[in-house]
């Protein structure tokens, strides 16, 4: 199913009117400030990633506009605050997205993804960010913050040539912190247990694999294998503290097995 572009203005045009009545009338939206909406904005972002990685279209749909409509009401107090308006967002957006856009709306040449994301940062630099790495928000997680700064230094042109390099750096990594490990020096032992970690999000890069979106498809699969083992082992009139390591790890097989 596909809408019109006077069908989706008028969609629009539709949620400006309703987020003006609940600015107006709602008693919950009224008291609502920047500050206040961040945290819940955040928590909407990463339900729009459960359902994508739930590959939930559905679910997606509705997260989207969840999101969209946290954007729309920064907009509305931005106005309130004669700042800016939804109008300023958007124009702003799109000056940006054509000035860092020279092959589509210019006369530069940008024929792979890669060019594209040099050409990108460069105009960055242009525009008055003294680092490439400005870019890069303090609060994310860290590990989506390793994956956004090894990308950044990537378009800079710092980065590994080859995967097998990488893999080297891994082993060697590894080894730093066996060796700190086993001299028994915490502060040691948590600095190379980063930087293994931090290589083995290069590897990720190399190997075009989303570290978090990884990880965090582990954690469900986890979660599902062990909520397994916690109803079967309840069917049994048990608890996972009655059992033995082997008798847990019989029910984690059969969990796999499903």
């Amino acid at each position: 199913m596909s809408h019109t572009r006077q069908e989706k203005m008028e969609a629009f045009g539709r949620l400006l009117d309703i987020m003006d009545d609940l600015r107006e009338k709602c008693p919950w939206d009224r008291k609502q400030t920047m500050e206040t909406l961040r945290p819940l904005s955040i928590e909407e972002t990463y339900e729009l990633g459960d359902a994508i990685l739930d590959q939930d279209l559905e679910e997606v749909k509705k997260e989207v506009g969840d999101l969209m409509l946290h954007l729309v009401f920064y907009s509305k107090i931005g106005e309130e605050k004669q700042a800016f308006d939804v109008a300023d967002v958007i124009h702003s957006l799109c000056e940006k997205l054509i000035s860092r856009h020279p092959h589509i709306y210019g006369n530069v040449e940008a024929n792979d993804e890669e060019t594209v994301k040099a050409n990108w940062e460069k105009l960055k630099l242009k525009e008055g960010k003294k680092s490439v790495l400005e870019g890069v928000p303090r609060s994310l997680p860290a590990m989506v913050k390793a994956t956004r700064i090894q990308e950044k230094a990537r378009g800079a042109g710092f980065d590994w040539e080859e995967t097998q390099q990488v893999w080297e750096k891994v082993q060697e990594e590894l080894n730093e912190l066996k060796a700190e490990v086993v001299a028994g020096d915490a502060a040691k032992t948590e600095e190379e247990l980063g930087d293994f970690m931090f290589s083995l999000i290069n590897l990720s890069r190399f190997l075009k694999v989303d570290p978090e979106s990884a990880l965090e498809r582990t954690n469900k699969k986890f979660i599902d294998r062990f909520t397994y083992m916690e109803q079967k082992v309840a069917e049994q009139g048990q608890q996972l503290s009655d059992l033995s390591l082997t008798q847990m790890d019989a029910y984690w097989e059969e969990a796999k097995k499903r």
